[in-house]
């Protein structure tokens, strides 16, 4: 665990504070609340580590965030793994990158580990997040000794696990959840991939309001950390 803060002591409003005790939590394979900010999405997700989750997380996830499960992994992984971004895959009119929050989607291939079955229930997509964790951990230490054919004998898409595509520049190049959720990973040594996951409302069914996700996160002893107190630490 990294030496700081507490990872179950408040921090008040301190951004540094806030930060600390992320990356504590992050480095001991505990989730975290990363809300990006109010002018992007203004969503807060629960974030993983992928190599810590099991089905238990995988339940916390749908239960207690409720929007959808995916996996972001660093540009260079994906690469390794030939996954492209989806949007540049598909020949269909219905195709129209231009979210309002952002440039673009992150979104690459949805895929299921090839021993899963269905691919849904939490004990198949924790598989399957765990093995990609796995094999992004060591593909980044040799990215050239991996290639597209390896990955496909491992996962298959379409699947239920959703993967995500960092920036290049990570969050020097933008600040969405994939990248902030990339650059816990990075400051903590951790395999580069990650699960984020929307937080919802379960009255109004829009994204859970920063207070409300603040909240929760001091609830359950979770770490609640602004995006920008990340860019300004890690970046």
């Amino acid at each position: 665990m990294r030496a700081g803060t507490d990872a179950d002591g408040a921090d008040g409003d301190d951004p540094a504070a806030q930060v600390e005790r992320a990356l504590t939590a992050f480095d001991a394979g505990r989730p975290v609340c990363v809300h990006d900010s109010a002018d992007r999405e203004g969503e807060t997700d629960l974030v993983y580590p992928a190599d810590a989750v099991d089905p238990t997380a995988v339940a916390h996830l749908r239960n207690d965030a409720g929007g959808l499960v995916c996996v972001a992994v660093d540009d260079v992984v994906a690469d390794a793994f030939g996954l492209p971004f989806l949007a540049d895959t598909l020949d269909h009119p219905a195709v129209d990158d231009d979210p309002a929050y952002d440039d673009r989607s992150s979104f690459s291939l949805p895929v299921n580990h090839r021993e899963t079955f269905t691919g849904i229930t939490d004990a198949d997509r924790a598989l399957t997040i765990t093995e990609l964790a796995s094999t992004a951990a060591t593909v980044a230490s040799a990215p050239a000794a991996y290639g597209p054919d390896d990955f496909a004998a491992a996962f298959r898409a379409p699947g239920h696990v959703h993967v995500l595509r960092g920036a290049s520049g990570g969050i020097a190049d933008r600040v969405g959840h994939t990248e902030l959720g990339l650059a816990l990973a990075a400051e903590t040594e951790s395999a580069p991939a990650v699960v984020v996951c929307e937080m919802l409302d379960d009255e109004s069914g829009d994204a859970l309001a920063p207070d409300d996700a603040a909240a929760y996160a001091a609830r359950h002893d979770i770490p609640y950390v602004e995006g920008a107190a990340l860019v300004d630490a890690l970046r």
